[in-house]
């Protein structure tokens, strides 16, 4: 019985010992970033050194120090304590802008390629002239129509990026349904719907997985942009692009407030993007 539990225990540590060794270095680093943040998501309190919203007008402006490891801002507000507690509406910000740009594409590029014909030109044409349009533009005309909000930027944001993923989606979808193992389901007599459900949609979502992963870290940059120009989340509310916003007005003798903030999105973005990457690559070696 002790060696029975020994070997079911030893088996689950042997296999995430193997996946460890195989990590690369970079990868690692990048799930380390993401972790932190995810955690500053879900549990701010505990990663925090200052209440985020207190107001210190002795402390207004100080650089980096031991006391305010990442400085304090114009009012005296600790910027370290303020950039954790951002991470969760930013977090939000990138995964339901990702979430519902995806599902738009979804529908719209599954659509378009399994009817086909006219009904295939007719959306191909529509997303081609959204996918026109710069995305900070369509976003910057949704925000401005319904004012800002964590809700607006996340729908601004989806819509924004949605045409390229559509367009994406359409192209894996038209590739898989001419190859060997889809005509020779055909040709088995398999009905339409159990073809797609279980060959084309499963190889199709293969390369989305890594896209998604890698949306994220993109459209907390699109979200950080909308804020920059003043049509983000409102004060005080610290996102990091309203971060970012506010540093502005004081980049000439209060560095931290604006480099820091860019920072931490350029960080999570690129951390996000190396882990898309290599799970792209795991799944293209699996296919």
């Amino acid at each position: 019985m002790s060696m029975l539990a020994e070997v079911t225990v030893s088996r689950p540590l042997r296999e995430l010992l193997a996946f460890v060794r195989h990590v690369p270095v970079r990868v690692a680093a990048s799930l380390i970033v993401i972790g932190f943040f995810a955690l500053a998501a879900m549990m701010p309190k505990v990663l925090q050194t200052h209440d985020p919203f207190a107001i210190d007008l002795r402390s207004s402006l100080q650089s980096p120090s031991i006391a305010h490891w990442l400085g304090t801002d114009q009012l005296g507000r600790d910027l370290y304590s303020r950039l954790v507690e951002g991470a969760g509406q930013s977090l939000a910000i990138g995964l339901g802008a990702t979430a519902l740009s995806m599902s738009i594409a979804l529908i719209i590029g599954v659509a378009a390629a399994l009817c086909g014909g006219v009904f295939d030109s007719i959306l191909s044409r529509i997303v081609d002239v959204l996918f026109a349009i710069p995305t900070l533009l369509l976003a910057l005309v949704f925000v401005t129509v319904f004012g800002p909000s964590v809700l607006t930027e996340v729908i601004a944001v989806g819509i924004g990026t949605a045409p390229g993923y559509a367009r994406m989606i359409r192209g894996q979808m038209l590739s898989i349904k001419g190859t060997g193992y889809v005509e020779a389901a055909k040709a088995l007599g398999h009905p339409f719907p159990r073809i797609v459900w279980r060959h084309i949609l499963p190889n199709a979502m293969n390369p989305l997985t890594a896209m998604m992963t890698i949306g994220v870290g993109q459209a907390i940059i699109w979200a950080s942009g909308l804020a920059f120009l003043g049509l983000g989340v409102a004060p005080p509310a610290p996102e990091w692009g309203a971060l970012l916003n506010a540093g502005r007005n004081y980049v000439i003798y209060a560095w931290w407030l604006e480099i820091i903030p860019g920072l931490a999105v350029t960080a999570f973005a690129v951390s996000v993007t190396i882990v898309g990457r290599h799970i792209q690559d795991r799944l293209e070696g699996k296919s």
